[in-house]
Formats: structure tokens, C-alpha cells, sequence
């Protein structure tokens, strides 16, 4: 089997390149005009569906033209500009618009009218500085309306929640080629405020709403805290609907102070949910909810009741039947806990795995802290206990002979990480980039005793290579390492593998490493990771990728590249409003006898 992106490249730009050879400007422009403007008038003046076929039809499409010629050229600041239709041509005929620009006017230095009361001195001050206009700017009209923008919302950011622009006065002055922007403000008076009022019924209590607003009673308004708080609320996942505004002037209280209102409208108390997955040595396939991250056949229940001790929680029940991770589980949810942006995770679970390089049928606890920061980004804390029963298949270095290990373990894990999100997007970014890193300092007891830490850290990056984002160039690195253990006394669910959807595509879950003489996986004490990814829109809502992934696993504390496996594929992407549907297909490229020819992927989100 092989694939042509090429072929499909080049068809794809001959079906743009022939939409683009039906349309025809509706009027050429001439005159001594830099290209900047140039580029700016053809634009203004648009495109027309077929050339014109009479000296009539030239002659009204010229006329449109100037129009709107002169409307851009007032709007950049040429307020005496000299245009003319013209028409050429009795056959053919051509549509002309001939252009002397003249000279642009210039901005003389913004002035405020404060319509009483005016804001204090430092707030007028900071208000003026928000406009970013100075003398001898260009003239356009969008940088004057711009700039009135500004000047409000810095008012309003000074706690000047009611500042509004009364109707500016602009001189345009022919004899100097100067605009003089008048902006008439009016500021009203500077608001404080108060605790928040709960308008709604419901489950939540108005106390621990109450507790989330990031401001205390006499505070100066500030926008960003009011949205901080709708931030908080919005962050529970609890609430079909939340709405938080400052309430209206009449419910000032006693004390001049201004309270803010807050209308929240509960989800369905409780919410049950279904999931499946299939899976076959070539095609993985996910509906429902919830999508297995280990590969492999199941079917899934999920049982969730939110806001059961009114303050936003969430309680789930589930259970899951697989031939690779079975569960029985609940896990609760206390937002806000303690402190507004940080919540405490709580679960319990008997899990039965059976992969094709463990077995093991235990009991898990965890407790979990994450804290979040700014607006996308954490840092988490915690402890997790497992107890069970494991069958291991492994390789003995020493006599480089497979045996199989039976053993009842308890296994204490600190639980650390930290997320970084400047991306623009959570599931379908196009710039800034990502860092992911987990630390876990691992204590077991039982049939062995082992102390280790074991790491593991992700950078994922985003690169526009056009201003609309058309192209993107999209890169991924994971490294992973642990460090005071051994190969045959670490837990085999806690070594590191590779291969798979989340992985490197092209191999199957736990594909990629060394395997036993019966195919088993190895598993390592080392991970690295690498895939690069361009992602192309097509037409629509379609979008093209076409990717190389690769990703070794080795037996050193340090990642060992000598073993690396690479993969590459071609996929299309779906974009709806929560986010891309994603179906790739991978090819490995030094595969080994074992291995697949191609692995099929579909899911929701990009890969990375």
C-alpha cells in the first residue's frame, strides 16, 4: 500500500486555482499609490462573479468601485483624495478607478471632555495614557474609534463600572491636514462593592458561592475579578448556565456599595452515561463518553450526581467491563476546597488489568490536590495506595532467560505534577505551546521491597506558518525515566511503554520496545517519545495532516534512542464547534516481523 500526498496537494491546489480563475476584480486601480494602499483599495473594491461585457456594465462597476475606494481612503485618513471612473475598451471593455491618494491627514493630540462627575486624578490620567493616540498618527478612523474603546475599559478596569462614550467630536481640518479627536466621556461615579447575591434556587448554597468572590466588601470594581468568579463557577462543570454581572444602580446599599448577582442554573442532578469501544489488531474505534486509553474491547457505565452537598461536587460511580482494564470505581470532586481554584480529588477502585505484559487484580485509594493557576494551568499533589495480586511475564538480564513473576504487592505513591497551557485552544490549537510533568516517588512492600522515583515530562508546541493559521506545524516530545529501581523489581504497571494512539501511531498499545521470545512486551526504565505533525485546511471544516511519529523505550535510567521506532500517516480532521473529530492512519516504517502492517485511530481532539 502506498500513499501520494502530493497528488493530493497538487489536485486539491488546481480545484482552489480554478474557483480563484472565475472571479475577476470589479475594477482595476491606478495612480501613484504605494502597495500597502494599493493592496488595501483592491481589496475594498472587491471582486465580481464575470468580467463586465458592456461599456454600460464597466461603467456601473467603476462607479461602485470609487465609491468604495473613497470610503477606505476617508477612512485612512486621505480626506482629499481626487478619484475617477474610468472606463477603457469597446470589445473587452475594462473598469478603472484612477486614484490620487493627496496628502494624509494627520492626528493632533487626543483631548477628554469629562462629562461630570469627572474620575479621580489618577484614574484620568491612566485613562487618557489607554487611548495610545499620539500627534502626528495617521488620521484613521478605526485607531480614533479604537482608542475611545480603550479609554472606557480602562475606566471600567479603575472601577468605573457605569463609564460610557458620549457622541465624540472629530475636527477634520483641510487647511493644516490635521484630525482632532474630542472624546466626551462619561465616567460615572467610581463603584465599591459589596458580598454576592445568589438570584437563583437550587442545590447550591449561597454561603459557599459567597466564599469564591476574589474581592472583599469595599473593594474597588474590577471586571477582571467579576469574571474570575464566573471563572470559578464555570470551572465545577456543575452548572448548565452561570451568569454573574454587577447588579443595577438602584441596589446600591445603605453604604454605597454595589453587590454582585449571580444566577446559576443547575445540570440534571443525576446523569447516566454509556460508552463502547472496539478494538481489533488494526482499527481502534471509541463511542460514548469515556474512551479506553489502553486499548483493547469494552463496554462502560458511568453513574455521576452532581452537587450532592451543595458546593458544586461531583460523585461518580463506574463500572467497566474490558479485555484490557476492567473497574469498579468511585471518585468525588470538591471544587474550591479550602481555597477558590483548588480542588481535592477523591477515589476508590478494584481494577482487573490484562495486558500482553501484566495481569493484576488490586484495590486502589487516591487523594489528590490540584491547584490551579491563572487560567489554564496547575500544579497538583497527592498519594495513591495499591494492594493486589500480580502476574508479571519478564526477562531476567542476568540469565536473559523470560520467567513469570506471582506476587501481592502494596504499592505507596506520592503523586506530583504540573500542567502549563499557553496554547490558544484546548483542542484544536494553532500557537504557544504546552509543558506536562508527573513525579512519583514509589515505595513497595510485599513479596519485594523497592524505593524508586519515576518521572516523566511532555512538551508539546504549535507553529502557524500562515497568518490565518491555514498550515500548522505541529511538534511533541516525552521523556520518561526511573530512577533507584530495577527492570525485574518495579512493578510491571509501573514501567514504561510505548506504542498506540496517545504514542506512536502505526504500532499497537505496548508495541514499541524490546519484546520476549513469545512477543510479550518488556517494558523499560526509560521512555522518549517524538512526534511532528502539519496540519493543513482543505475546504470547510476539513482539515489534512500528514504526520511522522517515533519513540524507543530502554533499560537505562537515561532514554536509550538506538532501538527507535518511527512510524508516519496520513489523517483528516472534522472541526465542530467543541473541538476536531481526528481519523488517522499509520503506517510503521521498521516494523518487525510481529507488528502490523497499519493501525487505524479515531477520537475526538487532536493527537497532541
Amino acid at each position: 500500500m502506498s500513499f501520494r500526498p502530493a497528488l493530493i496537494v497538487a489536485a486539491l491546489a488546481a480545484a482552489a486555482a480554478a474557483s480563484d480563475a472565475s472571479a475577476a476584480p470589479r475594477a482595476q486601480i491606478r495612480g501613484d499609490i504605494d502597495s500597502d494602499l494599493r493592496e488595501m483599495l483592491e481589496r475594498a473594491v472587491g471582486e465580481v462573479d464575470d468580467a463586465p461585457e458592456s461599456r454600460f456594465e464597466a461603467r456601473r462597476n467603476a462607479r461602485s468601485a470609487t465609491e468604495s475606494a473613497e470610503a477606505l481612503l476617508r477612512s485612512e485618513g486621505y480626506y482629499q483624495s481626487v478619484l475617477e471612473d474610468v472606463v477603457e475598451g469597446d470589445d473587452a471593455p475594462v473598469a478603472i478607478v484612477s486614484v490620487d491618494p493627496g496628502r494624509r491627514f494627520l492626528l493632533t493630540d487626543p483631548t477628554i471632555a469629562w462629562i461630570d462627575p469627572a474620575p479621580d486624578a489618577q484614574s484620568a490620567a491612566a485613562a487618557k495614557a489607554a487611548i495610545d493616540l499620539e500627534a502626528g498618527d495617521p488620521g484613521r478612523a478605526v485607531d480614533v474609534i479604537a482608542g475611545e474603546g480603550r479609554l472606557v475599559a480602562r475606566l471600567s478596569r479603575d472601577g468605573y463600572a457605569d463609564a460610557k462614550a458620549e457622541p465624540r467630536r472629530v475636527v477634520v481640518d483641510h487647511a493644516t491636514f490635521t484630525v482632532a479627536p474630542e472624546y466626551r466621556i462619561n465616567s460615572g461615579r467610581l463603584v465599591r462593592l459589596d458580598g454576592v447575591r445568589l438570584r437563583t434556587g437550587g442545590r447550591t448554597n449561597p454561603e459557599w458561592v459567597a466564599g469564591l468572590a476574589p474581592w472583599t466588601q469595599g473593594d474597588r470594581y474590577d471586571p477582571e475579578q467579576v469574571a474570575e468568579l464566573e471563572r470559578r463557577l464555570l470551572d465545577t462543570g456543575v452548572y448548565d448556565g452561570v451568569t454573574v454581572a454587577l447588579s443595577p444602580l438602584d441596589q446600591t446599599t445603605d453604604d454605597g456599595l454595589r453587590p454582585i448577582l449571580v444566577a446559576l442554573t443547575d445540570r440534571p442532578r443525576w446523569v447516566q452515561e454509556a460508552g463502547v469501544t472496539l478494538s481489533t489488531a488494526q482499527a481502534t474505534v471509541t463511542t460514548g463518553r469515556a474512551a479506553s486509553s489502553t486499548g483493547g474491547s469494552a463496554i462502560e457505565g458511568l453513574w455521576t450526581y452532581y452537587n450532592r452537598f451543595g458546593r458544586a461536587d461531583t460523585l461518580a460511580f463506574q463500572a467497566r467491563l474490558a479485555d484490557v482494564d476492567s473497574r469498579l470505581g468511585v471518585d468525588l470532586k470538591l471544587p474550591h476546597w479550602r481555597r477558590p481554584a483548588r480542588t481535592l480529588a477523591l477515589g476508590a477502585a478494584l481494577v482487573n488489568e490484562d495486558t500482553d505484559a501484566y495481569s493484576r487484580f488490586a484495590g486502589v485509594l487516591y487523594a489528590d490536590i490540584r491547584q490551579r493557576v491563572g487560567k489554564s494551568s496547575w500544579y497538583s499533589y497527592g498519594l495513591g495506595l495499591d494492594v493486589g495480586h500480580y502476574d508479571e511475564r519478564r526477562y531476567d538480564p542476568v540469565t536473559q532467560t523470560p520467567l513469570t513473576l506471582n506476587r501481592d504487592l502494596a504499592i505507596v505513591t506520592g503523586r506530583g505534577g504540573f500542567y502549563m497551557d499557553r496554547s490558544n485552544d484546548p483542542l484544536d490549537p494553532t500557537s504557544g505551546f504546552r509543558l506536562t510533568a508527573s513525579v512519583q516517588p514509589t515505595a513497595v512492600a510485599g513479596e519485594d521491597t523497592v524505593l524508586f522515583l519515576r518521572s516523566e515530562g511532555q512538551a508539546t508546541a504549535y507553529l502557524p506558518l500562515q497568518d490565518d493559521a491555514r498550515t500548522v506545524l505541529a511538534g511533541r516530545v516525552k521523556i520518561g525515566s526511573i530512577i533507584g529501581g530495577e527492570e525485574l523489581t518495579v512493578p510491571s504497571d509501573r514501567l514504561f511503554y510505548a506504542g498506540g494512539g496517545g504514542s506512536v501511531r502505526g504500532y499497537e498499545y505496548q508495541g514499541v520496545g524490546p519484546r520476549l521470545p513469545d512477543n510479550t512486551p518488556r517494558g523499560g526504565l526509560s521512555l522518549f517519545e517524538t512526534s511532528l505533525e502539519v496540519r493543513r485546511t482543505l475546504f470547510g471544516e476539513f482539515q489534512g495532516v500528514a504526520f511522522v511519529d517515533g519513540g524507543a523505550v530502554g533499560f537505562q535510567e537515561t532514554p536509550n534512542l538506538s532501538n527507535m521506532r518511527y512510524a508516519a500517516g496520513l489523517g483528516v480532521r472534522y472541526k465542530l464547534p467543541f473541538g476536531p473529530i481526528r481519523a488517522d492512519i499509520a503506517l510503521p516504517l521498521n516494523k518487525r516481523e510481529s507488528d502490523p502492517g497499519f493501525q487505524i485511530y479515531i477520537s475526538i481532539g487532536q493527537a497532541f
